[in-house]
């Protein structure tokens, strides 16, 4: 074989080898990408899965309003910012009158015994000192009759008859809504007081930090479940505002709300509290 053969015959061997590697790695990258394409795939699955499986926590009977942010809500303590000024105080743009009628309607069983207060005539003057003392701390509020008789009403008598004793406080949420939900006894947002009653709510009520409100799961539907604005709270007018929480008290709260939560309300927005909240008394003064 001449020379020039040999080199011929050389470079053709290269040629052939240069192109079964590319061919080779060709092979693998397609591999690869099938590969990728499949572990995305499955990772979306079961992303689909859990957040359809895992969310939710009940609160179909009687809870706050759904956060504005939802599904990018922090549970991270580092996270969560919380404004330090009390909003203005709550009050009525037109006055109710001294008095008013007040029905208690039966719906369900209670979470824990009790009856309905009576219906017939409430004042709707003056304001109600209560105290509530939790694992957590003390957090004493102010109950006003001029914002929502009813609700005081209502209020003052479930405290009396001890409903509100050993009760966990079972929902918060830290961005876009802030507060924390607290007044049913089984701890899972379903339970009431087997009553309910009509909202006192007025139109273009501006919540915010301090502010005390019942949870409902529709229009006149308020029970025992209230919420504690702590801080942003972006809400129409539906729910009904009842009184004030004072600054200490808020300060309690804003130590739970900064412990962050489970996620586990994942339609509704927040989760159980990390730090843990349990009513162990709630008492009353005139």
């Amino acid at each position: 074989m001449s020379s020039n053969e040999q080199r011929r015959q050389a470079a053709k061997s290269k040629l052939e080898r240069q192109l079964a590697r590319r061919e080779e790695q060709a092979r693998k990258r397609r591999t690869v990408a099938v590969t990728t394409t499949i572990v995305v795939v499955i990772a979306a699955v079961v992303g689909v899965y859990f957040l359809t499986r895992t969310g939710g926590g009940g609160d179909g009977a009687a809870s706050a309003p759904p956060s504005s942010t939802a599904t990018s809500e922090p549970s991270n303590s580092e996270q969560i910012s919380i404004p330090t000024e009390l909003a203005p105080a709550p009050s009525r743009p037109e006055p109710l009158p001294n008095q008013v009628s007040c029905t208690y309607r039966s719906e369900g069983e209670p979470a824990k015994p009790v009856d309905p207060p009576e219906d017939g005539e409430v004042s709707s003057q003056g304001t109600v000192q209560a105290t509530i003392e939790a694992n957590v701390g003390t957090i004493p509020i102010t109950l006003d009759r001029s914002l929502a008789p009813c609700t005081v009403n209502s209020f003052v008598h479930l405290a009396e008859s001890e409903f509100y004793n050993d009760t966990p406080c079972h929902r918060i949420s830290t961005s876009g809504l802030q507060m924390l939900q607290c007044g049913d006894p089984t701890g899972e947002g379903t339970g009431g007081p087997g009553y309910q009653f009509d909202d006192e709510t007025y139109s273009d009520i501006q919540y915010g930090r301090g502010y005390l409100a019942m949870a409902n799961s529709g229009a006149d539907t308020n029970g025992s479940q209230f919420f504690i604005v702590y801080g942003e709270a972006p809400l129409q007018s539906n729910y009904t505002v009842f009184g004030t929480v004072s600054k200490e008290g808020l300060k309690v709260v804003d130590k739970v709300a900064r412990a962050g939560h489970d996620g586990s309300f994942s339609s509704a927005g927040g989760g159980h509290p990390n730090k843990k909240v349990n009513f162990e008394k709630v008492t009353v003064r005139s």
